[in-house]
């Protein structure tokens, strides 16, 4: 006795549960690459320090979480973002936009936190040192072990918090993606099933 399949219906559903399929694995792939490179920064850390860049560096090749020593020659522009101080108390970190020469690449340098989103740095630049973290707008900054005039320390991101999503993160997204894989090819081989008891066999 056969059974007739539909085919346009199946097609779907295959391609439907294969892209799950692939959204999974990918998402696996996505945990171990997060899990090397947080390891990579945690290593970092306990390097010796560096100058920063006289060259920008390469994508993928930011010198993150290394602690890093360099020279503002003069401050460009200044910005805070939401930050906390070395206590956890939220507030603003300020972060000053330096020049490191005529054909430098420049230099962001995080230099203290307050509790007001308008101070304005009271700080000429110099030699700074601290460790080197990411920044959204120039993509790494340094923040800088000592803190200007009338600042407060600031608290670095910790490696652990610098990314949204935690290699344990993307285990669950993963799991997420192949239980609905499982849960689409279950609810049609139950729609065939009661498709097949329903019609006579041909």
């Amino acid at each position: 006795m056969s059974r007739k399949v539909p085919i346009i219906p199946t097609i779907l559903v295959a391609v439907a549960v294969a892209a799950m399929i692939a959204l999974g694995v990918w998402q696996i792939e996505r945990a171990g690459w997060k899990q090397r490179l947080l390891a990579t920064y945690t290593k970092a850390e306990s390097k010796p320090p560096v100058a920063w860049p006289a060259v920008w560096p390469k994508p993928g090749q930011l010198p993150l979480f290394r602690h890093a020593t360099g020279n503002c020659l003069r401050p460009v522009v200044s910005r805070s973002v939401a930050g906390e101080n070395l206590g956890g108390e939220p507030g603003f970190v300020l972060i000053v936009d330096c020049a490191t020469g005529a054909e430098g690449p420049g230099m962001s340098v995080e230099i203290g936190w307050t509790k007001n989103p308008n101070a304005k740095p009271n700080w000429s630049g110099g030699p700074v040192s601290g460790i080197i973290v990411p920044d959204r707008r120039s993509q790494m900054r340094l923040v800088a072990s000592a803190p200007a005039a009338g600042l407060a320390a600031s608290k670095p991101p910790s490696v652990e918090t610098i990314s949204a999503v935690t290699p344990a993160g993307h285990k669950g997204y993963a799991a997420t993606w192949f239980i609905f894989a499982a849960i689409a090819s279950l609810i049609y081989g139950l729609a065939l099933r009661r498709r097949w008891r329903d019609e006579p066999a041909k």
